[in-house]
């Protein structure tokens, strides 16, 4: 179990989680940096309005 499993987010982790997910960090590596779960992640993010979707990836990259 992650360190702060179960336990409230605090502002200081939340600012956190919003520079790693705009500097484009994957979220297994986001929730090991925050002690929490990738699920945890996840759902703080989405609660929060943060996008965790890399900003920096072409849908139009398409092999020949």
């Amino acid at each position: 179990m992650p360190s702060n499993s179960g336990q409230k987010w605090s502002q200081n982790e939340v600012n956190r989680l919003n520079q790693l997910a705009r500097a484009n960090t994957p979220t297994p590596l986001i929730a090991h940096e925050l002690g929490r779960t990738p699920a945890a992640v996840q759902t703080k993010a989405s609660s929060e309005g943060i996008s965790l979707k890399p900003a920096n990836r072409s849908p139009y990259t398409r092999k020949k």
